[in-house]
């Protein structure tokens, strides 16, 4: 049976690794189906229309006794119809651990949201990594982190979507540009396979990674917003100290989630979405997307 570890270098590139007679077969355009909505990851979905909707989401500074690095963080309060985040200084990479919302849900999963991140006063942030956007976390994984994410806003520039895996500790990000404004995003897993989508305001959807996954089947699914990695100077090489205290410095971010959707991916057996001729990125796309979005 063919191996495959082929990803995408890029958002919308890619490079493959071909089938071969006794591989994986091509899964054609016509043959895929969108993800289905409903069911039991379908009554995680949240539109943010009552501030109640807060219940469903568990902050992990709570579960797993950590810093609280969220300033302010509530739904349908700040902006109407919104869950809305603040972050502290705080950081998403290697070993060091920011702000995460999160439902648990197991199997595979299409989580689909639309949001929007700017600086405290309007436009991109300033400080350097300042992100938010959607995290898939392997629970109780403080000694040797597991998440994989995408989220939009400050990177090294302006202006950037990132996409990153995070095995054991070691943080992957690539980072592609994106247009100021509200974007969605796709953070999903099916059949053996990681996939991070996301499209601009008004936009197309476009493919940013695939990932083998190596994950548990139960994972915390969720919201996570980070700012200002800058301020953590010397503590950049010590996770362990960064961690355990509030790290002063200039934090520069707001996040609007507009509603977060759960949906259940199907690709049939023959299809391998490491594979970019066997699932190409059009085919992704139908099949890790909600059917008219």
């Amino acid at each position: 049976m063919l191996t495959v570890a082929g990803v995408l270098s890029g958002c919308g590139s890619a490079t493959s690794a071909q089938p071969t007679v006794s591989g994986p077969g091509v899964l054609t355009l016509e043959n895929a189906k969108a993800p289905a909505p409903g069911g039991e990851v379908g009554g995680a979905s949240t539109e943010f229309a009552d501030a109640a909707d807060m219940k469903m989401w568990s902050k992990l500074s709570d579960t797993e006794k950590d810093v609280d690095r969220l300033a302010k963080y509530d739904v349908n309060k700040t902006v109407q119809g919104s869950m809305y985040l603040e972050p502290r200084t705080s950081a998403w990479f290697d070993g060091f651990r920011g702000p995460f919302v999160y439902q648990e849900l197991a199997g595979d999963i299409v989580m689909y949201a639309r949001v929007r991140i700017t600086g405290k006063t309007g436009g991109q942030p300033d400080r350097q990594f300042s992100l938010g956007g959607l995290m898939a976390r392997q629970p109780g994984s403080y000694a040797k982190p597991n998440w994989v994410s995408i989220t939009t806003g400050t990177a090294e520039k302006s202006g950037q979507v990132e996409v990153k895996y995070t095995q054991d500790g070691s943080s992957r990000p690539q980072e592609l540009a994106v247009k100021d404004g509200w974007v969605e995003l796709v953070l999903g897993r099916v059949g053996g396979a990681f996939v991070a989508l996301c499209r601009e305001d008004k936009g197309t959807w476009k493919v940013g990674r695939r990932w083998p996954s190596t994950l548990p089947d139960v994972l915390q699914w969720g919201v996570t917003a980070y700012t200002d990695w800058d301020s953590y100077a010397l503590l950049q090489k010590d996770p362990a100290k960064g961690n355990a205290q509030q790290v002063k410095g200039t934090p520069d971010l707001k996040m609007t989630v507009d509603f977060v959707r759960f949906l259940r991916p199907e690709l049939p057996d023959y299809a391998d979405p490491l594979n970019t001729t066997s699932v190409s990125d059009e085919v992704l796309i139908k099949a890790m997307t909600p059917a008219g979005a």
